[in-house]
C-alpha cells in the first residue's frame, strides 16, 4: 500500500503547540495513522471546499487537505471544536 506523506502549515504547527499534551499525542497519532488511510471511518468531506476534510479526535479536530495526485496530505488547521471554524 502506498503511504501518503503529512505536511503541516505553519499555524497548524502552532496550533499543534499550543494544545495539552495528552491532547496532542492522541492528535499527533491520529494524524499518523492518517498515512496509510486518509479517509478513515469518522471523517467528514468539509462542504465548499475541494478535497478538504476534518477528523475529530476527542474534543479537538483535525481539518486537512488530501491531495492524491501527489499523496500528499496537508494538516490546515487543529483546535477546540468550539473554536475552529471561527
Amino acid at each position: 500500500m502506498i503511504d501518503y506523506r503529512i505536511e503541516f502549515k505553519q499555524t497548524a504547527k502552532k496550533e499543534l503547540a499550543q494544545l495539552p499534551r495528552s491532547a496532542a499525542e492522541k492528535v499527533i497519532e491520529c494524524i499518523k495513522a492518517l498515512a496509510d488511510n486518509p479517509r478513515p471511518d469518522g471523517c467528514k468531506k468539509l462542504s465548499g471546499v475541494k478535497h478538504t476534510y476534518r477528523i475529530r479526535i476527542n474534543d479537538y479536530h483535525v481539518v486537512y487537505l488530501i491531495a492524491d495526485q501527489c499523496l500528499i496530505i496537508q494538516i490546515i488547521k487543529i483546535g477546540h471544536r468550539k473554536e475552529i471554524y471561527k
